[in-house]
């Protein structure tokens, strides 16, 4: 079991959660999925939910309304130890800043930034709440990973805001896959994706669950009303699928696979 309470390291994705425009159908709905328990709710907080299994964090969600320009979907959040800072070199680097940093109380502090290709994405500084508390193992947040149409912009984007070094899984014309490092630690994915990207999708962030078993979880989405993008398949990285929650959020499930060797 991969838990924790202890701050992630500055540029590491520490947090995601749901901009929702039903948050009663996405509780049932990931509750079926996942096992997760929904927490929170008050209105002291805008209504925010956490997403709990086995007691610890594993994502938030809040409602989407007709002020917020963005469809529903899932966030990634970055962790940084100043995040006016932070946010000051997201547009100093040609992003822009969505909602500026605000605190939430005792648990920390918090921003929505775009990145110069249009990845939307958040910053969090850590106070009582310092990001995941389950991760890496099913039901869970195992992989976040950024899509973008213009890579080389993207790469030094994130290299200079956060620090990244990369690793370089594949650089050619057909398959440009990086891995972000901080600290020697491998924290994101990042993916020339300009090549097959329909013209409606923009550059963004995908989040990936870790199930068990990986059609039997599709299976059982389906059930749930959510939709099957793209089916499930074997991949060098594991058995991965696209999907979408029954409002249109969409994410990915992934499965390890046995060891060939």
């Amino acid at each position: 079991m991969t838990t924790r309470d202890t701050p992630f390291a500055p540029g590491t994705p520490c947090w995601v959660d749901l901009l929702t425009s039903d948050p009663d159908l996405a509780k049932s709905f990931y509750g079926e999925l996942f096992g997760w328990s929904a927490e929170g709710g008050e209105e002291e907080f805008g209504g925010y939910v956490s997403f709990t299994s086995g007691g610890q964090g594993v994502g938030g969600m809040m409602r989407n309304t007709e002020e917020m320009p963005a469809p529903d979907g899932w966030t990634t959040y970055i962790s940084t130890t100043d995040i006016d800072a932070t946010a000051s070199a997201v547009t100093s680097e040609g992003g822009r800043v969505i909602q500026q940093p605000m605190h939430v109380a005792r648990f920390g502090s918090m921003a929505i930034v775009a990145d110069p290709v249009g990845a939307v994405f958040g910053l969090w500084q850590s106070g009582s709440h310092t990001g995941f508390g389950r991760y890496n193992e099913p039901g869970s947040v195992t992989w976040d990973e950024h899509h973008s149409k213009d890579f080389a912009k993207s790469t030094a984007f994130y290299a200079t805001v956060f620090g990244w070094q990369y690793d370089k899984t594949s650089d050619t014309d057909d398959f440009r896959y990086y891995t972000a490092q901080v600290d020697g630690e491998t924290v994101a994915g990042l993916m020339d994706s300009a090549a097959f990207l329909p013209d409606e999708v923009p550059s963004h962030w995908a989040v990936y669950f870790s199930v068990d078993d990986i059609d039997a979880s599709v299976e059982k989405l389906v059930g749930l009303g959510g939709s099957v993008v793209r089916p499930a398949e074997d991949t060098p990285f594991g058995r991965i699928a696209d999907l979408k929650d029954p409002t249109g959020a969409p994410f990915k499930l992934h499965q390890e696979l046995p060891d060939a060797s």
